[in-house]
């Protein structure tokens, strides 16, 4: 069975994997970081996980709604750690929301040739990117950090562009298909 490891279950990451729950594969979720009241708005985290940890509370809500189990690591990826945290992967899902932790997926996958398809958001919900790594990249002005869509205004421009990233996650471990999306307010454009 293939493994699949998205890093970063914040906004887009945390909707995408409920939507691959019902892909044949090994989840792994990659996220340090904490639920805060002001994430329940934009994500796929509820009220009652908030202090508790993002992969870690998601993994409980995947097992208790659907009976999925979910790999979890519940650290910072680093440069010391990426080697570590990111092997095994059949093909990686960057969901994050900085430059400095996209370099180091993108440094991972092209050197140890792993598939890697890239998810991103304009903080205000303007725009949206579902790409592969070839043809990703990052931007060098990049605020890290930046809150995306926090107030939970954007939830469904959110849930498209994690919607396209599964239809693109599916595509490629059923049939090696290489599908991108650029979204806007108006819609999807097929890449």
């Amino acid at each position: 069975m293939k493994t699949v490891t998205i890093v970063g279950v914040g906004a887009l990451g945390s909707h995408l994997v409920q939507f691959l729950r019902n892909l044949d594969v090994n989840l792994k979720l990659i996220d340090y970081d904490r639920i805060e009241q002001r994430n329940t708005r934009s994500q796929f985290h509820s009220k009652g996980g908030v202090g508790k940890g993002k992969v870690q509370h998601l993994a409980q809500t995947m097992q208790f709604l659907w009976g999925i189990k979910v790999g979890t690591v519940p650290h910072k990826l680093t440069s010391d750690n990426d080697d570590q945290l990111l092997s095994g992967a059949d093909l990686i899902v960057d969901c994050l929301d900085n430059g400095e932790a996209r370099r180091l997926v993108q440094g991972f996958v092209r050197r140890a040739h792993v598939p890697c398809l890239h998810g991103a958001l304009a903080a205000d919900g303007s725009f949206g990117q579902v790409i592969w790594d070839e043809d990703f990249k990052i931007d060098d002005e990049d605020v890290v950090g930046a809150a995306t869509c926090e107030d939970g205004g954007f939830l469904p421009f959110i849930s498209i562009a994690s919607s396209y990233l599964a239809l693109s996650v599916q595509e490629y471990i059923n049939n090696g298909k290489k599908l991108g999306f650029h979204l806007h307010g108006g819609g999807a454009v097929r890449r």
